[in-house]
């Protein structure tokens, strides 16, 4: 019988009968070469000892689920030297020894398997019409030989989680070739140096900023160069930069409030003409000094447990709160959420300079500001106009011409200013950092630091790390000196991270990766199992 294009056997194979049935479509299959090799001496065996069937089943066609009955024969080995006397013919190209699917539908389910791994892959096959279970999707993804890696010269190193601050693995990534090349099942230098002492040929090894990987090259690696990831680099800067902003910033607000209590007779409550508000209502404004009590009293709480010697944990357990956040309280030094709430975006911003302005000239009818704003496009309410009305009449609302107001700063916002590139600030954000920079000696010295390391990083001027660091040490900051000590104990890692092209960039991604199909398996499978998937990825 022909065999149908669509449906190849292979050479030596012939179909024999068709049978068709509600549930499947059966298939009668023969050998039709005339001689075997002995599996054992490799030799060609022509006398036949007998036949037998073997029932497999293979990938489904046109939606029907196909079952191939294997007409297989035994031969006799008349090799003397043989030890196997009777053996069966070999299909290799359609089928394993002892196996009860085809190659071809083995490697289908190893497909769907790496795709979307056991339980959804088995229901995912079901509408594909293969009929099979999880485990076995599992089973023929263990199967899969995984190679040792090859040759690598320019090796990166990260970990991720299993359990999210609890347990963690490493990924070893090739960085030539920009591809995963092993997993470890966890991030302790003996595992890590072990795995790099295999590869002498190791000559760069890219990391971030912790001492576990920098004692693994070091040990596992000593022949190689280590280097330092530039953006954890910059995010430690950023970390203490941000220490020190909260740390100054809270100094400036202080001192505003004690010149505040100082003068309260003639208290000047003026604001910047970006603040202005409208007026929230008194039972807002109740609710909010409220909740500020609230927060202040846990704070001092805090503070007073911390005084009688009680830890972060035993402090946060009594005050029903989460260990981190009672950190980020010690860590800033001020309670917490008592700074003013951000101003949002309101229609009626574009419109308050030309309102101010025409108030400051004597108009104060409500009504006639709405409907010259409303010519000029303002979409807001007559009402909306009253509220801003309201709160202009209790407080002198300024224009941002002079020194502008850095009280509403938190140290997260004054970050992002000190961080970014001058050029990549518009006009308004400019005059914030300059106000930033201005109102204290340490924020100048600090920015000039700052931006002076991420120039160099930015040019890979390494060479001028020195340099930066006796800066640092007589600047008298103590945030950006602790920073420098941490650069001192790596200082060739990081030097190294100042001058050669190499970095964690492509690691972090493939750490994505990983984390995807971690999260694909729920989380109940085991390290052998997402090894597999990650290194034979699809």
């Amino acid at each position: 019988m022909e065999t149908p294009l669509f449906f190849p056997l292979g050479e030596g194979l012939e179909l024999t009968q068709m049978e068709r049935n509600e549930e499947q479509l059966v298939l009668h299959i023969i050998a039709t070469s005339t001689s075997a090799l002995c599996p054992l001496c490799a030799q060609p065996a022509t006398r036949l000892h007998s036949r037998y069937r073997r029932i497999v089943k293979d990938l489904p066609c046109a939606g029907q689920q196909v079952r191939l009955i294997l007409h297989v024969r035994k031969f006799f080995c008349d090799t003397v030297d043989c030890v196997r006397k009777v053996f069966a013919e070999r299909l290799p190209h359609l089928v394993a020894p002892w196996a009860q699917m085809t190659t071809r539908l083995t490697q289908a389910l190893q497909m769907v398997g790496l795709a979307t791994c056991g339980r959804l892959g088995a229901r995912l096959a079901s509408h594909l019409g293969i009929t099979t279970s999880w485990m076995t999707i599992v089973r023929r993804v263990m199967d899969l030989p995984t190679p040792k890696a090859q040759r690598v010269t320019c090796l990166g190193l990260d970990d991720f989680s299993f359990q999210r601050g609890r347990t963690f693995g490493t990924v070893v990534v090739d960085l030539d070739a920009h591809q995963i090349i092993d997993l470890l099942p966890d991030r302790q230098a003996d595992t890590a140096a072990a795995w790099m002492a295999t590869h002498p040929e190791i000559t760069h090894v890219s990391r971030d900023r912790g001492a576990e990987y920098a004692s693994a090259a070091s040990t596992g690696a000593p022949q190689a160069i280590q280097v330092a990831d530039r953006f954890h680099i910059c995010k430690n800067l950023s970390e203490a930069v941000q220490k020190l902003l909260a740390r100054v910033l809270s100094e400036i607000k202080t001192a505003s409030q004690e010149a505040e209590r100082k003068a309260k007779a003639h208290e000047d409550t003026s604001a910047p003409v970006e603040e202005w508000r409208p007026d929230p209502g008194a039972h807002v404004a109740r609710t909010i000094a409220i909740r500020r009590a609230e927060r202040e009293v846990r704070y001092q709480q805090a503070v007073s447990l911390r005084k009688q010697g009680l830890s972060l944990k035993e402090i946060a357990r009594q005050l029903g709160t989460s260990e981190r956040t009672v950190r980020h309280w010690f860590e800033r030094g001020v309670a917490p959420d008592t700074r003013p709430r951000r101003k949002r975006q309101s229609d009626f911003d574009p419109y308050a300079p030309y309102v101010l302005q025409r108030w400051q000239d004597g108009e104060h009818n409500g009504s006639r500001l709405w409907q010259e704003i409303a010519a000029q496009g303002y979409p807001g309410s007559q009402r909306m106009v009253y509220r801003f009305l309201k709160t202009l009449k209790k407080t002198e609302v300024k224009t941002p011409i002079g020194t502008r107001c850095v009280l509403h700063y938190t140290s997260s916002a004054a970050v992002r200013l000190f961080m970014r590139h001058p050029g990549g600030l518009d006009e308004g954000k400019r005059v914030n950092l300059d106000a930033l920079r201005q109102a204290h000696p340490a924020l100048e010295t600090a920015y000039h630091l700052t931006q002076d390391f991420l120039l160099m990083m930015r040019k890979r001027e390494g060479e001028r790390l020195d340099t930066w660091l006796i800066q640092v040490q007589e600047s008298g900051l103590p945030e950006l000196q602790s920073f420098a000590h941490g650069v001192e104990r790596d200082k060739a890692a990081v030097q190294a991270g100042l001058t050669l092209p190499i970095n964690n960039g492509q690691v972090e991604g493939h750490v994505t990766r990983v984390k995807l199909i971690k999260r694909m398996m729920y989380g109940k499978a085991g390290f052998a199992l997402l090894r597999q998937r990650v290194l034979h990825r699809i």
